[in-house]
């Protein structure tokens, strides 16, 4: 059956989470690469449709294909046609965000992420306004979203974030969004700078699988973070990534959400793919779509249960959706 982007088609699509593309399809300015997180490295496009959106990266081996179709294209599995839009355009790595990876590079180890293996680069602020006024310029801008590894410290990369902050707000009047290794006083400066929302990642509320993924790290810490970011930022302004493919038991992930939610914090659900320069280091299975749809729908039954609603985040991941089905927005 044809059909656009619908909240199972798209989990299908995010179940795979790679596809490929004829290269005359996908000119320069339709691509993107991440420079954070599990996904960075990879060149990667978006694909809007019926309100979802979703991004898959490029390989040219995977079992999904995208073709012409009619005035945009369609996506194919096993030579049927399974999902169609357009092939949006990434401002500055989604659309309609300037969403920045402030520094490259990461001390710590996570065995999910490429970022501390390919030592990356930090960007100064002139460079960081550039890329902003680059995305003003490409289309129209709804908010900035910062990023960043840990280059030296925790503190002095959100003392270095705080400035970016400050000055960014300075100049823009759009609502700035931060992602962070959070510290005693990130949450207080970030706010004080002109931040207005933050995403402390738990990446996973196991506490062994946690120890293992990210040694030198720490969930309580975390944890004790976004609780005390909410009374900063309010509810529905404080969200946290979950990833989904390291081994956690779905009982797991609800009691996670059900206490981030319990904080006010929004859970954003991610699924995980092996990246090629971790194998070895670590074991991960990609959510099917059953198993993506079903947490989502219960991440959606418990933040409404608590109040909370991720149409309220206007930056991030929340609103971007591309790389996970979003409560209250895809379903």
């Amino acid at each position: 059956m044809e059909r656009g982007l619908t909240a199972e088609t798209k989990a299908i699509l995010i179940s795979i989470g790679n596809a490929a593309i004829d290269p005359s399809l996908l000119p320069e300015d339709l691509k993107t690469t991440a420079t954070a997180g599990p996904g960075a490295g990879g060149p990667s496009f978006f694909i809007y449709s019926g309100g979802h959106r979703v991004r898959l990266s490029l390989n040219p081996d995977s079992s999904l294909k995208v073709i012409p179709w009619k005035d945009g294209v369609a996506v194919t599995k096993e030579g049927n046609i399974i999902a169609f839009g357009t092939l949006e355009r990434p401002l500055c790595h989604c659309p309609q965000q300037a969403y920045i990876t402030v520094s490259e590079r990461c001390i710590y180890n996570c065995k999910f992420c490429p970022v501390p293996l390919v030592n990356g680069h930090a960007k100064t602020i002139d460079e960081i306004i550039g890329m902003v006024d680059a995305a003003r310029t490409a289309g129209e801008i709804t908010a900035i979203s910062l990023t960043s590894g840990v280059a030296e410290s925790p503190e002095k990369e959100v003392e270095y974030m705080v400035m970016v902050v400050a000055e960014l707000s300075k100049r823009y009047e759009l609502p700035i969004g931060v992602s962070v290794y959070p510290t005693a006083r990130s949450s207080l400066d970030l706010f004080a700078a002109g931040a207005y929302e933050v995403k402390y990642n738990v990446e996973t509320m196991n506490p062994a699988i946690f120890a293992t993924v990210c040694p030198g790290l720490s969930l309580d810490g975390i944890l004790s973070t976004l609780e005390a970011a909410v009374t900063i930022f309010g509810r529905n302004h404080v969200s946290s990534n979950f990833i989904i493919g390291l081994g956690e038991t779905d009982e797991c992930v609800e009691l996670g959400i059900e206490r981030l939610a319990e904080m006010g914090v929004i859970t954003n659900l991610r699924p995980i793919s092996a990246h090629p320069l971790r194998k070895g280091d670590i074991m991960v299975k990609r959510s099917s779509s059953y198993r993506i749809l079903r947490l989502t729908r219960k991440n959606k039954e418990i933040l409404e249960r608590h109040g909370l609603s991720a149409l309220k985040a206007k930056t991030m991941c929340l609103p971007c959706t591309g790389c996970d089905l979003v409560p209250q927005r895809d379903l």
